[in-house]
């Protein structure tokens, strides 16, 4: 009954002995060597795998940060909702949406419950949402997957957009706190520790335009011409803020119009540049977000920047009509976090089942 206790420090005189289930077959490994498996072994034979304590660690990790997510934002006075995920309007634009018939109409898996979560805005004035999204994405990268959770919020009645960032930066440092008190057992599996000191200190914030030039100068990398920030960049970026703020996290800001979707607010003193940011964890993207456009017309107008038809939204402009409030919030890519808390090799180790590219199953 001691949960101190580890396997092997117990000896137990059994009297009886009775077999529930008879297996079929050997097991594909070994379930009593320390694993070392192939990724592709491992995620063919993923019910099978999961009975590693290594790996189910970290399931029960990802189980900590989605619930203490929800518990941060509840303790923030959002309220949860849930949208749907079949919709007829492809909330980030772009060809990467997964189409399917839906009684003869043509319907979208949702990408993000943006376009939902800012309607909730004009009821709730705070809400968040715990939930899958789905991305037709060919990437064959180790931080991408094509479902995953996120991690959405949606607040109002803000004055700019450090507002969100103040309130994004509260929750992730409540969720990894709780990581740290709950999965202390788990994290020592991976040789990880949560300290207080690594989440004392408030997160930086960094133009993009000027991360891109201390890149450039500090470590002789120039991004790409034509991409915001590139994997590289990212990385870099992360290891500047280590060495020169002592974070693992970074706040990118003020990406460029043309780079963000259409409902994210420019920038009043340079409208080529926006309102929005990236949170970097260990060099990687773990979410996005920024302040929105709450004005009617300026909505219609940036839609029409981006070629896009007006009739075509009715469903999600007909709440600006009637009147928004400055209002912005954030989208967070669960797994990411887990992946680079844990130093996997690859963000699919996180998911239950993951989807990728190549992968429908098991």
């Amino acid at each position: 009954e001691n949960p101190n206790l580890k396997s092997g420090q117990v000896e137990i005189k059994a009297k009886k002995l009775i077999i529930l289930s008879k297996t079929e077959n050997d097991f594909p490994f070994d379930l009593n060597q320390e694993p070392h498996l192939h990724l592709d072994t491992l995620l063919d034979n993923r019910s099978i795998a999961l009975r590693y304590k290594k790996f189910s660690s970290v399931l029960k990790i990802f189980e900590t940060i989605i619930q203490s997510y929800r518990e941060a934002m509840k303790n923030s006075g959002f309220t949860e909702i849930k949208s749907p995920k079949i919709t007829g309007l492809a909330s980030e634009g772009g060809a990467n949406v997964f189409e399917l018939d839906y009684f003869g109409q043509k319907a979208y898996l949702a990408q993000s419950p943006q376009l939902y979560k800012q309607i909730g805005v004009s009821i709730f004035e705070r809400v968040f949402e715990v939930g899958p999204v789905f991305r037709k994405e060919p990437h064959f990268t180790t931080r991408h997957l094509n479902e995953y959770i996120s991690l959405d919020a949606e607040m109002g009645f803000i004055s700019d957009f450090g507002e969100i960032m103040d309130e994004l930066e509260k929750a992730v440092k409540f969720v990894f706190e709780k990581v740290g008190k709950e999965n202390k057992r788990e994290l020592e599996i991976f040789g990880v520790e949560i300290t207080s000191e690594t989440l004392k200190n408030k997160i930086p914030r960094l133009e993009l335009a000027e991360i891109k030039k201390i890149i450039k100068n500090k470590y002789n990398y120039q991004i790409p011409e034509g991409i915001e920030i590139d994997p590289e960049g990212e990385r870099l970026a992360g290891k500047y803020a280590k060495e020169e703020f002592g974070s693992d996290f970074l706040f990118l800001t003020r990406y460029p119009a043309e780079k963000r979707p259409f409902y994210t607010m420019p920038n009043s003193e340079n409208p080529e540049k926006t309102e929005s940011f990236d949170l970097l964890y260990k060099g990687l993207e773990i979410s996005t977000g920024g302040q929105r456009i709450h004005n009617y017309r300026q909505l219609i107008n940036n839609m029409e920047k981006f070629g896009l038809n007006p009739k075509g939204f009715e469903p999600y402009l007909q709440v600006f009509r009637y009147g928004m409030p400055p209002h912005g919030g954030w989208g967070i890519g669960s797994e990411r976090i887990a992946y680079k808390l844990l130093n996997l090799s690859t963000v699919k180790e996180v998911p239950f089942f993951p989807r990728d590219v190549r992968r429908l199953e098991p």
